[in-house]
């Protein structure tokens, strides 16, 4: 990143009243990338591997990639029943009261059918249904992740999908966590099979002898997952490509450093890719920010992975006021947007980019992450310009219908000709012609009929 590096602190830093900032900004923001063209064929190997030997072809890609030989894809009745009675109780509780939130937010507004009936024999609305299948992906790694489990699978609960499949890679004994399984019961996950990567997202896109083929996949994952849903995007939907995980904290004199320096590590200790920026006119907190970064990541658990998202893709932006830092995050249209500001309800009606928006200083991102409600499943990358949160939409789709009565199609049909004329497609006029020639005719006879009665 072509930024100005500080003598001290962990994230270098860029200033807008510097000539040079527009260009380092501008790297900051790029985000997206090229793709890898080794990873995208050997995924490509792997789908059409997948697709040709099935069942055979994702035990075995499980056994090399997870070390786990397994005699079944799929978690049995029993043993997703004792993983649950394994969990603490404490942990049960937590998991519950987090899905119980986040049910509750998707649940709120749900879109329905609806019609409407026009003078003239016009009737026409839109039927809304939910999905027949739902797939969808929980990743390993380098974290276990139960709130995915909720974000992913609680929207398509509420709006009844008939089956919800979940897919995780399992460990080297052929398991999968607990604490997993008993977020996929509680969010009312239907089947759940031990497989993870590409070979996953195969199974799920075209089925196998025992995963069946789902309408849609969602859910993160790593850079073969993420190649997996693009390439068999149109032979099932995919809720888009997640990439690495990113925060802006827009932070004025009321800040608190020690806070914004947590908020900032807890995004950056999830993947080197990770990115944190601090946006803020007041450069007494850019500096305190920074110096609580040096003295938190000493103790940090992740430390190493989260000092290089810091260093290697991540910034300080120091502005000229508070509008412009609001600016700034709009145009870098992030995932997370705090909003650490001693008015954040009035900020907030200036943000026009962002995934979720945490408001004030005792609303981490963390909040977000497992259990305030809204999904944690956000766009990044800048996709925040036009991309939405995960939510009940996502597994619904719309039918629209209409149907014409012959007043209603001499209304409108001579406008539709024209159209169809306008465009050159003689054929769409012609449909409508032929009708209107057997209106006209039905009408004519009509009028005939009744003179006909009169002169009797």
């Amino acid at each position: 990143m072509a930024a100005r590096a500080s003598s001290k602190g962990v994230l270098p830093v860029l200033e807008t009243a510097k000539p040079n900032f527009r260009k380092a900004f501008e790297k900051l923001c790029e985000r997206g990338g090229a793709n890898d063209d080794s990873v995208e064929k050997t995924v490509r190997r792997i789908l059409e591997r997948v697709a040709e030997h099935g069942d055979e072809e994702v035990v075995a890609l499980t056994r090399k990639f997870d070390g786990a030989k397994l005699d079944a894809l799929e978690v049995t009745r029993d043993e997703w029943d004792a993983a649950c009675e394994s969990v603490d109780g404490a942990d049960r509780a937590a998991i519950g009261k987090a899905a119980m939130r986040v049910r509750d937010f998707h649940r709120r507004r749900i879109p329905s059918s609806w019609e409407v009936r026009e003078e003239g024999g016009g009737y026409l609305g839109q039927r809304v249904r939910p999905l027949e299948r739902a797939g969808l992906y929980v990743p390993g790694g380098k974290a276990v992740y139960p709130s995915s489990v909720i974000m992913n699978a609680i929207p398509a609960s509420v709006v009844e999908v008939p089956e919800i499949c979940m897919a995780a890679p399992p460990d080297a004994d052929g398991n999968l966590r607990a604490d997993v399984l008993m977020a996929a019961r509680i969010a009312g996950v239907h089947r759940v099979f031990k497989m993870g990567g590409a070979q996953a997202v195969a199974a799920f896109a075209y089925g196998t002898e025992s995963v069946p083929k789902v309408d849609k996949i969602v859910g993160p994952g790593n850079v073969y997952v993420q190649a997996a849903k693009r390439l068999v995007s149109g032979e099932v939907s995919i809720d888009g490509e997640a990439g690495p995980t990113e925060v802006v904290v827009v932070a004025d004199r009321t800040a608190n450093p020690a806070w914004v320096a947590s908020d900032l590590l807890s995004q950056a200790e999830h993947e080197e890719q990770a990115r944190a920026v601090l946006v803020t006119h007041v450069k007494t907190i850019a500096t305190r920010v920074q110096d609580q970064l040096a003295k938190q990541l000493k103790t940090f658990d992740r430390a190493r992975i989260a000092k290089k998202a810091l260093t290697a893709n991540s910034a300080v932006v120091l502005t000229k006021n508070l509008d412009e830092s609001v600016s700034i995050a709009n145009q870098f249209a992030p995932e997370h947007l705090v909003l650490a500001v001693d008015s954040p309800d009035t900020v907030l009606k200036a943000v026009e980019n962002a995934g979720a928006v945490f408001l004030g200083h005792y609303t981490p991102v963390a909040v977000g992450d497992y259990l305030a409600g809204p999904n944690h499943v956000l766009p990044t990358g800048g996709t925040a310009r036009f991309s939405s949160p995960l939510g009940v939409e996502d597994f619904l789709k719309r039918t629209s219908f209409v149907r014409f009565d012959p007043p209603k199609l001499r209304e409108l049909g001579a406008d539709v000709i024209r159209l169809a004329e306008l465009e050159g497609l003689h054929g769409h006029g012609t449909s409508v012609e032929l009708r209107l020639q057997k209106i006209r005719r039905a009408r004519r006879e009509r009028e005939a009929s009744r003179e006909a009665e009169l002169d009797l």
